[in-house]
């Protein structure tokens, strides 16, 4: 996967080389220190994946990622220290939003996020397989699912709904949280207390006071000590915290 760095900070640039140098399977092509320069690079070098930073001089990180016209598009994951523009950043059909100071489990998250989503893009190309799909499903007329099995969140032109099963976590972002699912991640404005009692009989675990997991999405629990720290299936590490310890083992069924 072929990816163009775009940050106008010098260190946040060196920090992203340095993540980058330990996930296989990519090439950095080109990196770019404002939104005009992001868009000449993105014509000149067509990366599969653009990571781009939000606040830059002259065009921001959300301008320039509406006005990339070539195709195919490529892969956009945000970064940035302020969480309130990630609304704006999903609307723009971002594959993530990370919060600086990035860390390398969740680059790698939003990388293999990419990769999926490309992927997926490339087959809708080559086949029509899944319009055909879909145009089949809505002749079909499958029942509506109930309101309990998934959460509406906000776009720019209404909302989408996300199905609980296919949340693989979740984790707080200050005053929202991050639905994460393999293809991309869902903002959506609600309390954790509130998150837990919509969550209550579904197979989504809390285990942290902000992050909830699927069970079966976990293929590695780290020790230190007397913590856990679960590592899921596209490399995400999620912080178990002391008093869900318990039921975290009892889910996973380990002592």
């Amino acid at each position: 996967m072929r990816v163009l760095l775009v940050d106008d900070e010098s260190l946040a640039i060196d920090r992203l080389k340095t993540f980058f140098a330990d996930i296989e399977g990519v090439e950095l092509v080109g990196q770019a220190g404002d939104g005009d320069e992001a868009l000449e690079k993105i014509q000149q070098l067509t990366p599969d994946l653009v990571i781009l930073d939000v606040q830059m001089p002259g065009k921001n990180g959300l301008r320039a990622a509406a006005d990339i016209d070539i195709e195919p598009r490529p892969e956009i994951v945000f970064v940035t220290a302020h969480e309130h523009y990630a609304p704006d950043a999903f609307d723009v059909d971002a594959a993530d939003y990370l919060l600086k100071p990035v860390r390398f489990d969740r680059l790698r998250q939003a990388v293999d996020r990419a990769r999926r989503r490309r992927a997926l893009r490339a087959a809708e190309t080559r086949a029509g397989q899944l319009e055909e799909e879909v145009a089949a499903l809505k002749s079909g007329a499958a029942p509506r699912a109930h309101d309990d099995d998934g959460f509406w969140v906000p776009e720019r032109h209404g909302q989408r709904r996300v199905p609980i099963d296919t949340i693989d976590w979740i984790e707080a972002a200050r005053d929202y949280v991050l639905l994460h699912t393999s293809m991309r991640s869902h903002l959506l404005r609600i309390t954790m207390a509130a998150l837990e009692e919509r969550l209550a009989h579904s197979p989504l675990l809390r285990v942290h006071r902000s992050a909830f997991v699927r069970p079966d999405k976990v293929t590695e629990v780290k020790r230190s000590g007397r913590s856990l720290c679960l590592v899921l299936q596209g490399g995400a590490e999620v912080q178990v915290g002391p008093s869900y310890v318990s039921a975290v083992k009892g889910a996973l069924n380990f002592d």
